[in-house]
């Protein structure tokens, strides 16, 4: 039986940031737009959007919507 190694497309709320950057790299981008220092982080592992926003400050819809956006390539790069 073969399985399939492709990622799903929706990021999980509950997904690690860590997970987030290894299944889609181009979201990379908008961590360091947004100047965080969750790339390398070993605190990635755990963190979520969620607290990724709140302790940068930043609006958890719109930064959900940036990652989407790189995600799907439809982001600009930094």
């Amino acid at each position: 039986m073969m399985f399939s190694s492709q990622s799903p497309r929706a990021i999980d709320p509950d997904m690690s940031l860590d997970e987030i950057m290894r299944r889609w790299p181009a979201t990379v981008s908008v961590f360091m737009k947004n100047r965080m220092s969750c790339v390398g982080c070993p605190i990635a592992s755990f963190h979520t959007i969620v607290d990724a926003a709140e302790e940068y400050h930043l609006d958890e819809g719109q930064f959900a919507e940036e990652l989407a956006l790189a995600r799907d390539g439809s982001a600009k790069r930094y």
